[in-house]
């Protein structure tokens, strides 16, 4: 359970119920590809409404390995690199840029654009992401909660805390630290570790 005025962190059903949620509705594989860049990226919202085409793909809109996420781009303007390694976060964004291809939109414009083919700023972004855990009847979710569902689940998994942190932009461990909850299940296993 999310402490007070933290986003919640969904568990792998609500995550699931937000995906078929996302399938169903208009403009699917953007929707996907979007959810995927929070809970499978840790991005925030702005540095998902500020991604153009080019940020992730080559001239043949074939996905790259890694995004360069620019200081204009992140809160406190902490460049950083984003790795596309998971193939269903591949997937994913590749399909939505062989959409964006059959529509011959060109690379410089934004990679997720609104109905009215106009860049997301971060708040519609915040507001797309609360009206989709609306329909999902996810309650507690807001925008972060992708970001804070991908750093719990990474250290939960047993990634360190300042790799974690790195792939998260902060430029403190104590900031990444502040994500986790006290799970626990985790802590059990932790502790059973303790012997030899």
């Amino acid at each position: 359970m999310a402490r007070e005025g933290k986003a919640k962190v969904l568990t792998e059903a609500e995550f699931k119920r937000l995906l078929i949620v996302a399938k169903n509705s208009s403009m699917s594989v953007r929707n996907v590809a979007m959810i995927f860049c929070s809970f499978g990226l840790g991005l925030r919202s702005k540095e998902i409404a500020s991604l153009s085409i080019k940020d992730i793909c080559d001239f043949n809109y074939k996905l790259l390995d890694e995004i360069n996420l620019k200081r204009n781009m992140t809160k406190g303007e902490k460049q950083r690199a984003v790795y596309l390694s998971n193939k269903k976060i591949r997937d994913a964004l590749q399909n939505h840029l062989d959409n964006l291809k059959e529509q011959n939109t060109h690379p410089s414009l934004p990679l997720f654009q609104t109905q009215r083919k106009q860049r997301f700023s971060a708040n519609v972004m915040q507001k797309w992401f609360r009206d989709l855990y609306d329909k999902a009847g996810i309650h507690g979710a807001s925008s972060h909660s992708g970001r804070r569902t991908f750093i719990t689940r990474l250290i939960e998994h047993g990634a360190d805390i300042k790799a974690v942190s790195k792939l998260a932009g902060h430029s403190s461990i104590m900031t990444t630290a502040i994500y986790v909850e006290d799970n626990p299940e985790r802590l059990k296993k932790i502790s059973d570790l303790a012997i030899f």
